[in-house]
């Protein structure tokens, strides 16, 4: 079952090359399924971001920006295509240690690494697209002007990314930062660093010209901070919690840094009566527990129609019982630990806060009984949820879908919009045109009509509210990583006459 890997011992990546960290600090990896550590990765400090950016900062400049950000797109296009390559190549390998790291089943491990070189090719074809687009102009309505406008690379960027996908949320970044010229210093996630740093080691393989991606591993106060606050990064793209990024848009705030944030969210699912149950049960599954429960975009708010409540619920508890959990790498999981004791921790205590306020636990809200390690939770279902319960409020990022029916089409839109949050939403129904009225009156930035969570690195990406702003992926992930110009020449062979002419005194 456990194919033995050896876990790769890694340094930092800056400037090119593996170095160890200035205190020497490590910090264990911890394997979610057994609880036990099998390696290790460097903890850098401010004095290992301070390199960081520096390696960034002379990658952006050497010689004159010509190697690297003042390119051609296709050169740039080169790297991202081999990159994506190697990817591929070590799929087995990486699927594997992501696996391990962060507890999420083999089977999507696997489709995470094609997901993650899907990025990096699609980045590749727009970084050579960027050139023709260069230049464009701009009509105006004075005869005596023209006007164009570049697109130029916004300079060093600082990406601090999390641990539920730990490589493909890395690539959702690194991808568009590269292909628009920028160059960057990578934070990712202490829980779940390994496949960030075997990035690092594919950057290697395909002689990525130093410093233009630096990879520093670490804790958020001693390696996120420094690089969000640095004078020298000129924006920071962050995901994680809403809590973090509060910290990181302050602190980016005081240099007037620009940031794109992708946060929490509290997404809804709303289920109509006029559906082929079994097809609807298994969406609802899946986007509450997929990722081991772990998406920011999770629709763990079910709206049910009261009609169909029963027969739903009966449903979905059989179903939610079928579902596998093992270790990650037992053939046919579907359902891994979550990322660490603290999220476990957390996770349980929103269990027990919301039996303590009155909530029915339909089915699971424990640990699964054959399985004695491991920070596992049952795929959990409540019922008798109030609006006002911290089950119905807050995030819980991890395998716990909280239900509640409703009437009308009115008042299931109320209560999908009765929250903070405004990542995602969900709508399932026969139909259509029900479903695009609600698609309007959602308030979310990634809306699903007949299914829940699927992600395509072609669409744009990002939330409302307290679940950010910005865009990820499509040509608004490249948008993000660009500076816009313009370009204004006065093209008449007439003087300005504006001021009289002395000589003609």
């Amino acid at each position: 079952m456990a194919m033995a890997i050896p876990i790769p011992h890694r340094q930092l990546f800056i400037d090119g090359e593996w170095s160890e960290p200035l205190r020497g600090k490590r910090l264990p990896i911890i394997n979610p399924a057994t609880e036990e550590s099998i390696g290790d990765i460097p903890a850098a400090t401010v004095e290992d971001v301070e390199l960081a950016v520096a390696a960034a900062r002379r990658a952006l400049t050497r010689n004159k920006g010509t190697d690297w950000a003042r390119a051609p797109g296709a050169v740039r296009a080169k790297y991202l295509r081999a990159i994506a390559a190697k990817i591929i190549e070590k799929k087995s390998e990486l699927a594997l240690l992501e696996s391990l790291d962060c507890g999420k089943p083999l089977d999507e491990a696997a489709w995470d690494m094609d997901d993650v070189a899907g990025c990096f090719e699609f980045y590749a074809d727009l970084a050579e697209a960027l050139d023709a687009k260069q230049r464009a102009p701009v009509s105006l309505p004075m005869q005596t002007f023209k006007c164009y406008i570049l697109r130029e690379p916004i300079g060093v960027v600082g990406l601090i990314t999390p641990w539920n996908y730990p490589l493909l949320m890395a690539a959702w970044k690194v991808a568009p930062a590269l292909a628009a010229g920028c160059t960057a210093v990578l934070k990712p996630s202490e829980l779940s660093s390994m496949t960030c740093l075997e990035l690092a080691q594919v950057c290697k393989e395909v002689a990525l010209p130093p410093g233009v991606l630096n990879v520093v591993t670490g804790l958020g106060p001693e390696a996120g901070a420094p690089l969000a606050s640095h004078p020298h990064v000129d924006k920071v793209a962050f995901t994680g919690s809403t809590e973090t990024g509060k910290k990181i848009m302050t602190s980016a705030a005081q240099m007037v840094k620009p940031v794109s944030l992708e946060l929490g969210g509290k997404s809804p699912i709303i289920v109509f009566e006029d559906v082929e149950v079994e097809k609807a049960v298994e969406w609802t599954l899946f986007g509450c527990f997929w990722t081991n429960g772990q998406i920011c975009s999770a629709t763990s708010r079910l709206l049910l129609h009261e009609s169909i409540a029963e027969e739903f619920l009966g449903k979905l508890v059989t179903w939610a019982k079928n579902i596998k959990v093992s270790d990650p790498l037992e053939e046919g999981c579907r359902l891994g630990p979550v990322v660490s004791e603290g999220q476990y921790e957390k996770i349980k205590k929103f269990i027990s806060t919301a039996k303590g306020e009155g909530a029915t636990i339909l089915c699971g809200g424990g640990r699964p009984q054959h399985l004695e390690k491991g920070y596992f939770v049952e795929p959990t279902i409540i019922t008798n949820v109030e609006t006002s319960m911290q089950i119905w409020r807050e995030e819980i990022f991890g395998p716990v879908l909280c239900v509640k029916t409703f009437r009308t089409e009115e008042e299931a839109i109320e209560l999908a919009n009765d929250t903070h949050y405004g990542l995602a939403g969900a709508v399932i129904s026969k139909d259509t045109e029900r479903c695009q009225r609600i698609s309007e009156m959602i308030q979310a930035g990634v809306i699903w009509v007949n299914c829940s969570q699927p992600c395509f690195c072609q669409a744009p990406w990002g939330g409302t509210k307290r679940s950010g702003f910005g865009r990820e992926l499509g040509e608004w992930g490249l948008d993000n990583y660009l500076s816009v110009k313009q370009v204004t020449e006065y093209i008449s062979d007439d003087p300005w006459g504006w001021y009289p002419s002395p000589s003609k005194l």
